[in-house]
């Protein structure tokens, strides 16, 4: 391959001196390899002179077998890369809403690690949807909500997420925490049960149980409509207490997050998988084994 490379660039500046130079080589050197080529083919490939050089017919013929046999060459990396890519299969990670950034993170270096061999792409669900589609085999894995039981998947604990109260600002001025007493006057807003972890509603019997009694359900499935009850100053509600929690872009001017002293309840994430696909052979024992690392050290926030 250097053989021709160097034929190749004499014959295309036909002058060995610029050859060299483009070739970022001495002109002695470049001579005697063009030489070692010519009697390795047993032709003459330049007609040399003091003034000029010049292919001959045999050089003539050779440039464009050379150039096509080095373009194949240059082209191997990309084409080998296409046809491991073409070997990929593509598979889907549901995702809930509101996943913490740096579990978004993980998602992402997962991705990445595992690119030679799956395409991982996103699905988004609620958890309930999501713990579903792992079991029925349309989801390769997924972040969820806990707790869940089946004794079909397999739950490794990836993050707790403190929560605290979404409040009416105004009434909890230069407060930096409440506890449940103070939201006994206020109604205990959440969204439809079938959008929400189960998680949520050991909260609400929890609640309950401190004499927050009033409740308004809202139809959306996301802190917005929440939000704006709560703006109201009617209401509160449960919501991730860490800043960096993308629940947080639902806030409006007037809630405000604040944790709670008498009740610290926590959202727990797990990735989930089927054991039988993630056994020793089955289909996602690669996947699962390059999740496990990627996922080994539980996150809190």
């Amino acid at each position: 391959m250097l053989h021709l490379r160097y034929f190749v660039a004499v014959a295309e500046e036909l002058n060995f001196s610029r050859a060299a130079r483009r070739l970022h080589m001495a002109t002695s050197p470049l001579s005697q390899r063009i030489k070692d080529l010519e009697r390795e083919l047993g032709q003459a490939l330049f007609e040399r002179t003091t003034h000029r050089v010049e292919l001959t017919p045999a050089g003539t013929a050779l440039l464009p077998m050379a150039r096509e046999v080095l373009d194949s060459v240059n082209s191997i990396p990309w084409r080998l890369s296409e046809a491991v890519r073409r070997c990929r299969t593509t598979e889907l990670i549901g995702i809930p809403a509101g996943v913490h950034p740096d579990l978004r993170e993980r998602v992402r270096l997962l991705e990445e690690d595992c690119d030679e061999v799956f395409e991982l792409r996103r699905w988004p669900g609620t958890s309930a949807d999501l713990v579903t589609g792992v079991r029925d085999g349309r989801l390769a894995l997924a972040l969820a909500r806990l707790p869940v039981a089946d004794p079909a998947l397999e739950v490794i604990q990836v993050m707790r997420e403190r929560l605290g109260a979404a409040v009416p600002a105004d009434r909890f001025a230069d407060r930096t925490s409440i506890t449940l007493d103070d939201l006994k006057d206020l109604s205990y807003t959440a969204t439809p049960y079938d959008a929400l972890p189960a998680y949520f509603e050991e909260i609400d019997a929890r609640l309950n149980h401190a004499g927050v009694k009033k409740r308004i359900r809202i139809k959306t499935a996301d802190f917005s409509g929440a939000a704006e009850v709560i703006s109201t100053g009617i209401a509160f509600s449960m919501t991730m207490l860490s800043e960096k929690s993308p629940m947080h872009r639902y806030r409006l001017d007037n809630v405000v997050v604040l944790p709670v002293d008498d009740f610290e309840p926590s959202l727990v994430t797990g990735l989930l998988f089927r054991r039988d696909r993630a056994a020793d052979g089955a289909d996602l024992a690669g996947l699962v084994s390059r999740a496990r690392t990627i996922f080994a050290d539980p996150m809190s926030a």
